[in-house]
């Protein structure tokens, strides 16, 4: 039986819950801009962000062409 690696780590799981905390009580905001941030995709690519950068276990994301 094979068993798979936890994809993303403690610190992104905490992350991500506090951005979606964020986001529903309206105070999340994307960079540069500063927009309010409406959409959960959105909402959780800034906490997998965050937590990259914190060092967490996080998996890279995805090349942009």
């Amino acid at each position: 039986m094979i068993t798979s690696m936890a994809r993303y780590g403690e610190k992104a799981q905490e992350k991500v819950e506090k951005v979606m905390h964020e986001m529903k009580r309206g105070e999340l905001r994307s960079g540069r801009s500063g927009k309010k941030v409406t959409s959960r995709k959105q909402a959780i690519a800034i906490g997998l962000s965050e937590a990259r950068r914190a060092g967490g276990k996080v998996p890279q994301a995805p090349k942009r062409r």
